[in-house]
């Protein structure tokens, strides 16, 4: 990996109670230099500067001078003059491979639907969801990732199933594929639908051929532009796996079919949750119908979400420890080790604290210390609509959000 970019990340956090300590210390960091001094310590490690329990962080490679520039140039808390820097006990581990994809979600083309096929649907665009610009693939190319998530709805893009897509929402998704692979940014297509077209579910409100049929069409489409992922589905749902199992593989069959050799990303069933992978509370495990999986070409990898609040529903900001990243990880790794497969980790996120970094950080590391089996990952999420979400990694007014930094270690 080749050395880290500095990066001057501006946090304003109130690190109070737990995420702070009696020295006014964010939780597990360490004193190293006051005001005007320079702070050192040994590899990569993320950087606080300020006072009072309120902070801007940086991620710094052997020191950092502890000074209002090196950090953004914006006071974190002005009403404290005598600033200090500490350094996160835990160092950055530098040395882990990194997978093929790093990227990000750019959502807002599935805005206004929810899980079941309620909502607005179809939907007006500009009203009820609108498309990521290349301003925005500009950005986090900037940073070093080199792959977008792009959600979508199946229904926007096709009113009517088993025929020719909707040209201006066609127009919207294939000039923003288009732009950003030829900037050389590997684009992921997400049908954000949750194995549904409006409430009907696949494999039986709705057939597998008309699933098929939407998958044919956008292999035929993009089967010349290796930049472009096929990720089958957003997280299934509330249906037996082995129907989920018919409709992935009738998918993959009429991508093949078409011509197109692109990676094919393919999700199980109960919300495809890496944690769960082996669980049976949504029927049949996905551990054991998901290896039915067939691919003529033999490209693709099961794709899990994994979030690291209490239920791994991703609706909190609170992480339940430091370590609970690699700890619902680590069984579908095993898995994928044990059956030579392979793994992408299409969603996950933490919120803005001492516990989530550690645990995300943890867990990027568990994928770069087993590549062999995992091949990418996209952060949940930025979009221009997002505003003050927990997750959102979008920069406000020119300022990077605080868990850009987290994962700019991991960005070579």
């Amino acid at each position: 990996m080749p050395p880290l970019r500095r990066s001057s990340l501006v946090l304003f956090a109130a690190l109070a109670g737990a995420a702070a300590h009696a020295g006014n210390l964010p939780a597990g960091y360490a004193k190293c230099a006051t005001e005007g001094q320079t702070c050192s310590f040994k590899g990569a490690r993320q950087v606080a500067y300020g006072a009072a329990g309120k902070f801007a962080y940086g991620t710094y490679v052997g020191g950092v001078a502890c000074t209002l520039a090196s950090f953004g140039g914006v006071d974190p808390n002005p009403a404290k003059p005598a600033k200090v820097c500490s350094y996160n006990k835990q160092k950055i581990n530098t040395s882990s491979p990194v997978p093929a994809y790093r990227g990000v979600s750019l959502a807002g083309a599935e805005f206004g639907a929810d899980p079941w096929g309620g909502g607005s649907l179809p939907g007006t665009y500009g009203v009820n969801y609108t498309y990521p610009t290349q301003g925005e693939v500009g950005y986090f190319a900037g940073k070093q990732m080199n792959t977008v998530r792009l959600p979508f709805r199946w229904e926007r893009l096709q009113p009517t199933l088993n025929a020719a897509f909707d040209s201006a929402e066609w127009g919207r998704l294939n000039g923003f594929v288009a732009a950003a692979t030829a900037s050389g940014v590997t684009v992921v297509l997400d049908p954000h639908n949750y194995a549904r077209y409006y409430s009907n579910v696949v494999g039986a409100g709705v057939s597998n051929a008309a699933f098929a049929d939407l998958w044919s069409r956008l292999a035929t489409a993009y089967k010349g532009n290796d930049k472009v992922v096929f990720a089958l589905m957003n997280e299934p749902h509330d249906m037996p796996t082995e129907q989920w199992l018919g409709a992935a593989n009738a998918a993959i069959a009429a991508i093949r079919a078409a011509g197109a050799g692109n990676l094919i990303l393919v999700p199980g069933n109960g919300w495809t949750g890496g944690h769960s992978w082996s669980d049976t509370w949504y029927g049949t495990s996905n551990a054991t119908v998901m290896l039915g999986v067939v691919d003529p070409a033999d490209r693709y990898a099961y794709e899990v979400h994994q979030y690291l609040d209490s239920d791994s529903s991703g609706n909190s900001a609170n992480c339940v420890s430091t370590t609970i990243g690699v700890e619902r990880l680590s069984g579908f790794t095993a898995w994928l080790r044990s059956h030579g497969k392979r793994g992408f980790l299409g969603e996950f996120a933490g919120g803005n604290n001492a516990t989530c970094q550690a645990a995300v950080t943890g867990m990027l590391d568990h994928l770069g210390a087993n590549r062999d089996v995992w091949n990418g990952w996209t952060w949940w999420a930025a979009g221009p609509w997002w505003g003050s979400y927990m997750y959102s990694i979008e920069p406000q007014n020119g300022v990077d959000a605080p868990q850009m930094g987290w994962l700019t270690p991991y960005l070579p």
